[in-house]
């Protein structure tokens, strides 16, 4: 949580079209059905134990384009929420793991990005005033003993080497946690340490970068939108962004690259399709990026298959390489969604990033760039963040005002966004899971 309160409501200048009007009334008439559909839809697969997304609204469009299992950015949020972030971390630890006292926090091992250090503590202080013990263990290699380090908020972080005792991982003397929570999407690989262990780990290494692939993820969400839009009796594309891939892709080597453009271009027609269907005039475009990967790296626009085999050695050398430096072998081709709400007198681009515990929305942020275009990615350097200090409570319409009131836009942000989490669950129940450790954790 950011130690800098933040109530001012946002106001944005959206440039809205009739379609997201037409979208927004009709999940706010719908809003008894898409509750109890979504509780029902909870019971099958329980919902992940934190969640965010990256939404992009275009006007004639409200879809999410990135979802993350290992989110960061808990100090963005506006500590006004705090209180319901710390309800949904107990009724996420009550379906995980009821009997839990203790968890070991696991995060990037990368400290000197002091926001991303401030984004453990806030998480680490919600996880507290939960009622958990934390203890903050690292994968650094030559992390030898504890190691303090002071934040700019005041707060200070103790990173603790992990050691293996058995099938458990434990820090310190005695510290043996309940389970183990993983702030670090592991696109440097599955950390042998954790391999085999009997506690619970969250979210599981299956849903890492180095096994979990986005094309994989958005899949999923493809059936959560139908199933959706059959509730409301609308197209489902409003929700989802179309998406294409290809096999192995080497763009220092130029291999795949034909496969690569005429996907581009089947990918450009069928929403070309779409646009002519809701009269939409602006060209489209599409956005490859990296199919395993996260921090905005490996992104690019395209608006023709031209302007991938036209790209520079720069170019190709910023998508061969994401996270980690890890080599890019598979890119998602995924349709671009415009966004048209901008932020303050310099209409800065902005778009919304919604936070989610268990299967509660507890807040969200805006993220904001003013060197950006309304088709281009915001997660990039020179990017800002201003927290969304909701008027209601996201999950809360409010019939009596306009389906495009703050009230009423940050419920259908929170739909679509737990949208995009019961995707993330039916992922990870696809995962095999040890029921033997589990249920030694759960009596440890």
């Amino acid at each position: 949580m950011s130690s800098q309160p933040s109530l001012e409501v946002p106001r944005l200048r959206t440039a809205l079209t009739g379609p997201l009007l037409d979208l927004e009334s009709l999940i706010l008439r719908g809003h008894a059905d898409i509750e109890s559909w979504l509780r029902a839809q909870w019971l099958k697969t329980p919902a992940p134990f934190y969640t965010s997304v990256d939404l992009r609204n275009a006007g004639f469009k409200l879809a999410p384009v990135d979802t993350n299992l290992f989110p960061a950015g808990w100090n963005n949020l506006n500590p006004a929420f705090e209180a319901l972030c710390v309800q949904a971390v107990h009724s996420a630890v009550e379906r995980w793991m009821p009997t839990a006292m203790r968890v070991l926090l696991i995060p990037e091992s990368h400290t000197r990005n002091v926001h991303y250090l401030e984004n453990v503590a806030g998480l680490r202080d919600v996880l507290v005033k939960a009622g958990l013990e934390v203890r903050i263990g690292s994968l650094i290699e030559d992390l030898a003993a504890p190691r303090e380090i002071p934040l700019p908020s005041g707060r200070t972080l103790c990173l603790e080497p992990i050691r293996r005792e058995g099938k458990r991982v434990v820090v310190g003397e005695d510290f043996s946690p309940c389970f183990v929570l993983l702030n670090n999407d592991l696109s440097g690989g599955r950390p042998p340490l954790l391999e085999g262990v009997e506690q619970v780990v969250i979210p599981p290494l299956g849903l890492g970068w180095s096994d979990r692939l986005k094309s994989q993820h958005f899949a999923y969400y493809r059936e959560v939108a139908r199933e959706f839009a059959t509730i409301l009796d609308t197209d489902p594309w409003l929700v989802d962004p179309l998406f294409r891939n290809c096999g192995e892709i080497d763009f220092m080597k130029r291999a795949g690259e034909e496969c690569l453009a005429d996907n581009v271009e089947a990918l450009l027609a069928q929403v070309g399709v779409k646009y002519r269907q809701y009269g939409v005039t602006r060209p489209p475009f599409v956005v490859v990026k990296a199919d395993a990967g996260t921090y905005g790296m490996a992104v690019l626009t395209v608006r023709s298959a031209d302007e991938l085999t036209a790209l520079n050695r720069k170019q190709r050398t910023h998508m061969a390489a994401s996270k980690g430096g890890r080599a890019v072998s598979k890119v998602i081709l995924q349709e671009g969604v415009y966004t048209f709400e901008t932020w303050g007198e310099r209409h800065a681009v902005a778009e919304p990033v919604i936070y989610m515990i268990d299967r509660h929305v507890v807040g969200g942020f805006y993220r904001v760039h003013t060197e950006r275009g309304d088709d281009e990615n915001l997660n990039a350097p020179g990017m800002q963040f201003e927290p969304l200090a909701f008027a209601e409570s996201c999950i809360t319409p409010n019939r009596s005002m306009a389906p495009d009131a703050e009230p009423n836009r940050f419920y259908a942000y929170g739909v679509v966004g737990r949208m995009a989490a019961l995707a993330a669950a039916r992922e990870r129940a696809a995962i095999p899971v040890d029921e033997e450790s589990c249920a030694k954790a759960s009596a440890s």
